[in-house]
C-alpha cells in the first residue's frame, strides 16, 4: 500500500477554493479544477517505493552493488508497468492489459464545463485507427480520438452539484426557447415540435452548430438576456451564458435535462449522452481515455460530423443514483461498466475496521473526517494505492470512497 501524491489541473472552469477547502490548504487564486488519482500517462500519482531487482539493473552505487533499498519518487506508471500481474493481478491484466482500467479524481467546478459527449468501445476503436491510418498527429488540436478506448464515467457529489445530463423531451425543450420571447429562435422551436422525436432532436442540434456564427451570438445574447429576465428555471441558462457568451452552446444546453445533485448522489454517463458539469465538488470515476466530441461551451474543435454520429438521440430522465448498502457497511454505486466500480464508507469511531481487501487494484480516498487505513492516516484530500490481493482494513471516523475494477 502506498500513500498517493497527485497533481491538480488548473483547467479555467475551476473553483479557486473548493479543492484547497477540502484539503485545507489557503487558496492559490487560480482556479483549481481537478485533482487526479491513478496512472493516466498525463498525470500519474506518484508513490515512494524502492525499485525491485529487475529494475534497478544499471543503476549502481559506488561499491559498484545494485541499490535496491533506496525510496524513491515514482509515477505510478512506472511501478505497474515493471510488473503488471503484480500490482493489478492477472486477472485485471488479462481483460484490460498492463494499464489500471481507470481514473479517479476529486473535480471542483467553478464555472460549466464544456458540452460533451463520449463514444461507445467500437466507435472509440474505429475512430482512433482511422485517425492513425490518416496521419493526425495525436496532439492535433483537430485530433479526435487520442485512444481506442471508451470513456463511460461516473460523478458523485460532496456538495450540492449541478449538471445537464441527456436530452429533456423535445416538447419541453421547445416551451423554454419559446418562453423568451426570442423571434430567431421560432424554427428551432418549430422543429421541436415535430415528429419522430429522435429525428427533431438531431435537426435542431445541428442547426444549431451550423448556424452562422455571426447570426448565432446574437440569437444567444438575446436569449441570455431573456433567461437573465426570467429567472426560475431559466436561470442555469443564463449563468452558462456569462461565462460563454455568444456560443451555441448555449442554445444546446437549452435541450437537455438540468440535474441538481445533492451531497451523495451520483449520476452515470454512458456512451452518446450529451451532458455538461456547471457547478459544486463531486468524485469522479471513468474509464482511462481522453476521448471527447465537444457539442459547444468551448473554443476547442468542434467535430460535427463525427459529433452526430456518436451522439444518442433519445430523451431520457437523469438517473440519479444512490449507494446501495450492504451488510459489510459498503455503500456501493452500481454503473454497468467493467472498468471501474465506486462505493463508499462512513466509519464510525470504535467501530470494527472495514475489511477492504479485493483481487484487484484500489485507490482509497478519504473526503471527511479522519480515516487510517492499514498504518497510514488520512485527512480529507488524501489518498492510497493499494495492489491487487494486498490485505487491507479501514477505520476510524470519516468518509472513505473506494475505487476499483467491477467484479
Amino acid at each position: 500500500m502506498d500513500r498517493l501524491s497527485n497533481t491538480v489541473r488548473p483547467y479555467a472552469w475551476g473553483s479557486t477554493t473548493a479543492i484547497p477547502a477540502l484539503l485545507g490548504t489557503a487558496p492559490t487564486g487560480e482556479p483549481q479544477a481537478e485533482m487526479w488519482m491513478g496512472a493516466h500517462p498525463g498525470a500519474p500519482s506518484r508513490i515512494t517505493r524502492p525499485k525491485s531487482t529487475s529494475e534497478t539493473t544499471d543503476t549502481s552505487n559506488t561499491t559498484g552493488t545494485a541499490d535496491t533499498t533506496a525510496p524513491t519518487e515514482r509515477p505510478l506508471t512506472d511501478v505497474i508497468a515493471a510488473d503488471p500481474e503484480g500490482e493489478l493481478g492477472a486477472a485485471t491484466v488479462a481483460r484490460f492489459g498492463p494499464r489500471l482500467p481507470f481514473l479517479l479524481k476529486l473535480l471542483a467546478a467553478g464555472a460549466p464545463l464544456s458540452l460533451q459527449v463520449h463514444p461507445d468501445l467500437d466507435q472509440a476503436r474505429k475512430g482512433y485507427e482511422d485517425e492513425e491510418a490518416r496521419g493526425v498527429p495525436i496532439d492535433a488540436p483537430h485530433r479526435t480520438y487520442k485512444d481506442a478506448n471508451h470513456k463511460p464515467e461516473l460523478i458523485c457529489a460532496l456538495t450540492p452539484f449541478d449538471g445537464l445530463c441527456g436530452f429533456r423531451r423535445p416538447a419541453e425543450a421547445a416551451d423554454a426557447m419559446e418562453a423568451l420571447g426570442v423571434d430567431s429562435l421560432k424554427p428551432y422551436v418549430d422543429l421541436l415540435r415535430a415528429h419522430p422525436e429522435e429525428a427533431a432532436l438531431r435537426e435542431v442540434l445541428t442547426a444549431i452548430l451550423g448556424a452562422d456564427p455571426a447570426e448565432m451570438a446574437d440569437t444567444v445574447a438575446e436569449a441570455a438576456a431573456a433567461c437573465e429576465r426570467l429567472g426560475g428555471p431559466h436561470a442555469p441558462y443564463a449563468r452558462i451564458a456569462h461565462n460563454y457568451p455568444g456560443d451555441p452552446g448555449v442554445l444546446a444546453a437549452m435541450l437537455l435535462n438540468y440535474v441538481q445533485l445533492q451531497p451523495g448522489e451520483a449520476l452515470f454517463l454512458g456512451a452518446g449522452v450529451p451532458h455538461a458539469y456547471l457547478d459544486g465538488l463531486g468524485v469522479e470515476i471513468m474509464a482511462n481515455s481522453d476521448n471527447v466530441l465537444r457539442c459547444g461551451l468551448t473554443p476547442k474543435h468542434i467535430d460535427v460530423p463525427e459529433l452526430l454520429r456518436v451522439v444518442r438521440f433519445e430523451a431520457t430522465e437523469p438517473g440519479v443514483l444512490r449507494p446501495e448498502a450492504s451488510p459489510s457497511g459498503e455503500e456501493r454505486y452500481e454503473t454497468p461498466v467493467d472498468e471501474f466500480a465506486l462505493s463508499r464508507y462512513t466509519l464510525a469511531s470504535g467501530a470494527a475496521p472495514a475489511e477492504l481487501t479485493a483481487p484487484t487494484p484500489q485507490i482509497l480516498l478519504c473526503t471527511a473526517g479522519a480515516v487510517r487505513v492499514g498504518e497510514l492516516d488520512l485527512t480529507p484530500g488524501q489518498s492510497v494505492y493499494v495492489p491487487a490481493a494486498e490485505a487491507v482494513e479501514a477505520a476510524g471516523a470519516g468518509t472513505l470512497f473506494r475505487a476499483t475494477v467491477a467484479a
